[in-house]
C-alpha cells in the first residue's frame, strides 16, 4: 500500500515534464518531491516524534529548494508558474 504508485508518478511525469519517460525534468522532479514532502508532512502531523523521517522531510525540502533556485536562474516564467500550478508559497 505505497502511497506513491508507478501510476501516480507516471501521471506526474506525464504533466509536469510533458512525457513519462521525461522523469529528469527539473520540473518533474520538483512535482515529485512536493508529492513526497506533503505524504511525510501529514505522516509527521500523527507521528510526531518520528525524528527519521523528520529529518528525510528536512533533507528532501532542501533538495527541492535548490532545484526551484536552479529553475528560477534558467526559466523565472517557468518557476513561476511551476509554483502557482503547485501552490508553493514562494
Amino acid at each position: 500500500m505505497s502511497y506513491l504508485t508507478s501510476e501516480k508518478k507516471i501521471d506526474l511525469f506525464k504533466e509536469f515534464g510533458g512525457s513519462a519517460t521525461n522523469t529528469g525534468a527539473v520540473d518533474a522532479q520538483i512535482a515529485l518531491s512536493t508529492t513526497r514532502i506533503n505524504h511525510l508532512t501529514e505522516h509527521l502531523r500523527t507521528h510526531k516524534k518520528d525524528y527519521g523521517t523528520k529529518r528525510s522531510l528536512l533533507k528532501l525540502v532542501g533538495h527541492r529548494r535548490s532545484l526551484l533556485n536552479y529553475l528560477a536562474k534558467k526559466d523565472i516564467e517557468g518557476y513561476r508558474s511551476l509554483i502557482a500550478k503547485l501552490g508553493l508559497r514562494r
